[in-house]
């Protein structure tokens, strides 16, 4: 067993790598600058954590997904292997502490949203750092011509002046050539060194239903299917009306989205991972970095704006590599709808550059100042405050990201943290100088570790019970304790943020570059198109199309979507042959109703509901009659 399989078991149980997996790990570990190509759930985090487990040093973890950070930091403490995560929203001390941890503690992984490359205080920190490898993930995000572009990406590669000899290794679940190529190039690969995996999901069953009832469709989906499953929604608002109207048929749902705070979002993932809930139906907040095997069907209400994003929500399901199904509901009147919300997408730069002034204005900065700042942000009051509707105004700070001024991010639960700032005899001297506050401070003690070295997130409601006391007394105790420099104590928050990458400019020195919002626009264009293709389309095998879209050309029908199975089935007879066979069958046999809708479902049943239909027809023109046992038979001389 070689060394990297030996990681793999000691730490996964996992008996060998998947498919391409092995190769990664090896290329990596041999010190090559690499692109891995792996699909929504091809296992992209073992390709980094393994390699950076065989070596002494840390490993540097980019992504922009708060949510993946803090659950992969999560699940590797829980395996024993030290890790944390530095993104937007944690205060300057806490990311201070971080830093000198990973020079001087013995952390294997730090996790870094891109933004927080460039600022002054991590480059200083990060040459006194043994790292072994730099892990890029959503690496697609570095490229304009891939479906979620963040200028920070572009940064990345500074730290080659800073890091020479460190092997970069990028990752992505969705990339078209083109973007390939461009990943490589901005990265500063050193030689061309990718290895792919088919986009290819042969459990994955992709079907598209035309339809003019969703939520009737939906709802007989989740009835005749099993397992667990997630249906995607764009509106918040939906999320929990779809649900509710779910729970009244009888179907095991929940819903979630960004808006819900960070008690309600665990609790509802958490019990939909313990199968406690059977369906979420959610928008796209829901899904990063959760790892559920067994989804056996995934249900887009909505079509995304991208073949990239729908591919990468289609593909939660199967994990397991059991059949599981990723299901489109489409109506005609969501070409309109898809291209109302591209023209919101994109608006004129005059009114983005009224809302940067805004911006400004409502955290009071005055021109040239607020550089590497960070602020909790409400959308909802922002726009009231400036009479904007919403959805422009993040449309537009989407845009000022975009152009690299400012990042913004969904709303981030950050527990409250506590840190001692002094050591534990000085400690001891105030516990005896001040007896009011020694309980507290022993309770803190027995319930946590690392205090003194770290800070670490504490519940106030659970010290509030333990000592029998009131959180709000907790609150005032540890606030004076801050107060005092005997502790460093930050409350939880639960809001978004938004970080000024640059200080803060005078509208007039604001550029956006017009060829750059341009060239966008007609990006995002030729993706919705690709999208509409993908969804009105009825002559092309759905997996065929995806795989195109991603650069696998010549790829066989998949014999399970769609139009794969219309493909194989009989012709619809008419309704002269539909009558024909109703009427031989019912002469030769009469059934009672039960028994004939068991006999159509089992002898025509693709064609079953044209058959209802016909034999109603006959019913109420007394060709089909009931007979003295209550049979349905055809009456004697019925012409």
């Amino acid at each position: 067993m070689d060394k990297y399989r030996k990681i793999l078991k000691d730490y996964w149980g996992y008996d060998d790598f998947r498919p391409m997996q092995h190769e990664i790990v090896s290329s990596v570990g041999s010190g090559h600058d690499t692109l891995g190509l792996l699909p929504t759930g091809g296992g992209k985090s073992i390709t980094f954590q393994v390699p950076s487990l065989a070596q002494d040093g840390i490993c540097i973890v980019v992504t922009p997904l708060i949510a993946l950070m803090k659950d992969q930091v999560y699940n590797l403490k829980k395996q024993k292997i030290r890790a944390l995560a530095i993104y937007s929203g944690l205060s300057r001390d806490e990311i201070d502490t971080a830093l000198n941890n990973c020079i001087y503690g013995d952390y294997k992984f730090l996790y870094v949203s891109p933004e927080r490359l460039n600022t002054e205080l991590f480059r200083i920190r990060v040459q006194g750092m043994n790292v072994n490898l730099i892990a890029i993930d959503e690496a697609h995000c570095i490229s304009q011509w891939g479906y979620d572009f963040r200028p920070a990406y572009l940064e990345i590669a500074n730290l080659r002046d800073l890091l020479p000899n460190v092997p970069f290794l990028a990752l992505t679940a969705t990339a078209t050539p083109k973007v390939v190529e461009d990943i490589m190039d901005k990265l500063q690969f050193k030689e061309r060194n990718l290895f792919q995996k088919s986009f290819e999901r042969k459990n994955l069953v992709y079907w598209v239903k035309h339809s003019d009832d969703k939520i009737n469709d939906l709802t007989r989906i989740c009835q005749r299917s099993a397992g667990t499953g997630v249906v995607y929604v764009r509106s918040r608002r939906r999320t929990r009306e779809i649900a509710e109207h779910l729970q009244r048929n009888g179907i095991s749902a929940d819903y979630y989205h960004a808006g819900l705070n960070a008690q309600q979002r665990d609790t509802k993932q958490e019990e939909w991972k313990s199968d406690k809930t059977r369906i979420i139906v959610s928008t796209n907040a829901f899904g990063m970095g959760i790892d559920k095997p067994n989804v056996r069907f995934v249900v887009h209400i909505d079509l995304p704006d991208s073949l990239e994003a729908y591919f990468q929500e289609a593909g939660r399901g199967g994990r397991d590599e059991k059949k599981a199904y990723g299901i489109l509901l489409y109506h005609k009147s969501d070409h309109t709808r898809l291209k109302q919300t591209f023209t919101n997408a994109f608006p004129e730069i005059k009114f983005v550059k009224k809302v940067y002034k805004s911006l400004g204005n409502y955290y009071g900065l005055p021109a040239g100042s607020g550089k590497g700042t960070t602020f909790d942000f409400i959308l909802a009051d922002f726009a009231k405050t400036y009479k904007f509707s919403m959805i422009q105004a993040y449309n537009s700070l989407k845009v000022l990201q975009t152009e690299g001024y400012i990042e913004l991010t969904d709303s981030i639960h950050n527990p409250s943290k506590l840190k001692f700032l002094i050591h534990r005899d000085e400690l001891y001297e105030f516990q005896v100088a001040n007896v009011a506050f020694d309980r507290l401070i022993k309770l803190i003690l027995r319930s946590y570790t690392g205090l003194f070295t770290d800070f670490v997130a504490i519940d106030e409601l659970m010290l509030a019970k333990r000592i029998k006391s009131s959180t709000e007394m907790i609150y005032k105790y540890l606030q004076r304790l801050n107060n005092m420099k005997i502790i460093r104590y930050i409350p939880q928050k639960n809001n978004p943020v938004v970080f000024f990458r640059e200080e803060r400019l005078t509208v007039e020195n604001l550029y956006i570059s017009k060829k750059n919002y341009d060239f966008r626009k007609k990006m995002a264009e030729n993706k919705l198109k690709a999208a509409i293709y993908y969804a009105e389309t009825i002559q092309r095998c759905r997996s065929q199309i995806l795989l195109q879209y991603f650069g696998e050309k010549g790829a066989p029908e998949c014999g399970q979507c769609d139009y794969c199975i219309k493909k194989q089935k009989p012709p619809t007879p008419s309704l002269g042959e539909i009558e024909t066979h109703i009427r031989s069958t019912l002469a030769k046999e009469p059934m009672l109703p039960g028994a004939f809708r068991e006999y159509l479902s089992e002898h025509v049943n693709e064609h079953e509901e044209a058959y209802i239909l016909k034999a109603r027809e006959l019913m109420e023109n007394g060709v089909i009659v009931r007979n003295n046992e209550g049979k349905l038979c055809i009456k004697p001389h019925a012409s």
